[in-house]
């Protein structure tokens, strides 16, 4: 097998970011989403509906 030179980069290309993106920063970019459906199909009443269940069932 032949020896052969690293590949390196072009000017163009950027090098690609390894990991996972920081969890507030991923809530950050979701919430904007999630309020806007919760205005657009009147969500507001669910989730206070559900919260009241959840809490009802915490108080047992």
């Amino acid at each position: 097998m032949a020896l052969t030179a690293p590949r390196t980069l072009s000017r163009m290309q950027k090098p690609r970011r390894t990991g996972r993106r920081h969890p507030l920063v991923a809530t950050l970019m979701a919430l904007p989403l999630a309020v806007l459906l919760l205005v657009v199909f009147d969500g507001w009443e669910t989730v206070t509906t559900q919260a009241s269940s959840v809490g009802v069932m915490l108080g047992r």
